[in-house]
């Protein structure tokens, strides 16, 4: 692994400077309080290319890999600004379908995707199952005519009714039914406006313009061109998603961790209380100086993690690695910034309390931090199984 970043890397990762300009911190907030999507903000970065890094050149991406998105996702969170909507979308689904997908599903989804004239949203978690995607209940049914017919339910769907399409994981058989709990998946890909398809947003106590939706699928017509992969091969194509997922999402755990660290000190450095610059103090210098070093350690564990998965090389636990270390980080840097602010933190002109309740949620989503330490504990470290 080379820690030296290309001029290419360096400029997809300073990218969020280019783009905070016209978008910063203000704007997300404000389409974060009104709960609307960022549209102008997500165009203009998917008409600079960058929706597409990882899809493939020949149907209009930049073909790069996991790294580079690893590099934009954090440059962007730097700034304060990530976009959730491109973990689901860029990394989860336009991904795999320039993976997996047929040449027509290929053509059809991935040029728009890129441009961003179609956006896509990943569909997994249920509320019966939760952590435990085995108990997938949302199924699809041979009608005998070549077809499917979909139900079932999903919830926390990230930018469910925002989207064109979403990938969905589903069972073509039951978990009753296999010889083995991973056979029977199968993913498919659902238009979000299709007869059968209904949406109720959750309001959430999180300021961010991404929304979440229940999503309910009654008798939806699925085509044998809406299967994304082979049927009942699924898991194959999920397993491949999970990994990028926690690796993306360290990667704004740690940038937004950075936004935090860097606002305190150039507040620590202006702040006058007594004698000096309360930056002098070590009661608030070493917080952060610790804070620091969190969001530097993790970082470099996700790279790490980004660039085996880029080699295709096993990256499952330094992907979860990655994802605890940057949600722990995040929320130690931004608590030590909170309380160098004091209560000028908690106000809004600040933003920097703001920042606490999407890194405190993603110590708990997509995959708590018990289960990364349950999987640590047994896949890395050879302890039993606990659960």
């Amino acid at each position: 692994m080379n820690f030296n970043l290309s001029d290419e890397q360096k400029m997809i990762y300073e990218y969020g400077q280019s783009l905070a300009k016209d978008f910063d911190r203000k704007y997300w907030s404000e389409c974060a309080e009104r709960k609307a999507f960022p549209t102008e903000m997500y165009q203009k970065v998917a008409d600079d290319g960058f929706v597409g890094i990882m899809v493939p050149e020949a149907y209009g991406g930049s073909g790069l890999g996991m790294f580079e998105m690893v590099l934009f996702q954090e440059g962007l969170s730097n700034m304060g600004i990530p976009l959730l909507s491109l973990v689901v979308g860029a990394t989860m689904s336009l991904s795999p379908i320039g993976d997996h997908g047929t040449e027509e599903q290929k053509q059809k989804y991935l040029p728009a995707g890129c441009t961003g004239d179609l956006r896509f949203c990943f569909a997994i978690t249920e509320p019966d199952a939760g952590t435990n995607t085995m108990k997938t209940s949302t199924m699809i049914k041979a009608t005998g005519n070549g077809g499917y017919r979909l139900n079932g339910r999903k919830t926390f769907i990230t930018d469910a009714k925002e989207s064109d399409y979403m990938l969905v994981v589903t069972r073509n058989k039951s978990l009753d039914e296999v010889e083995r709990k991973t056979d029977g998946f199968t993913i498919v890909i659902v238009d979000t406006k299709a007869k059968g398809v209904e949406m109720h947003p959750i309001d959430v106590s999180i300021p961010m313009p991404e929304c979440q939706y229940q999503v309910f699928f009654d008798d939806v017509e699925i085509g044998s061109e809406n299967i994304l992969g082979e049927v009942g091969r699924g898991f194959d194509i999920l397993f491949e998603s999970l990994n990028p997922e926690r690796i993306i999402l360290a990667a704004v755990c740690t940038g937004i961790g950075r936004y935090a660290m860097d606002q305190a000190v150039a507040y620590a450095n202006e702040r006058v209380v007594f004698k000096g610059p309360i930056g002098a103090y070590q009661a608030l210098q070493h917080p952060l100086a610790k804070g620091k070093t969190e969001i530097e350690l993790a970082s470099l564990m996700t790279r790490k993690a980004a660039w085996l998965f880029d080699q295709k090389l096993p990256c499952a636990a330094e992907a979860n690695m990655a994802k605890y270390a940057g949600a722990e980080a995040s929320m130690h840097a931004i608590d030590a910034s909170l309380q160098c602010f004091g209560g000028n933190g908690f106000t809004k002109e600040y933003g920097i309390f703001d920042l606490y309740p999407m890194a405190r949620l993603l110590k708990t989503a997509p995959l708590n931090s018990e289960m990364v330490l349950n999987y640590i504990g047994e896949h890395v470290m050879g302890l039993p199984r606990s659960y």
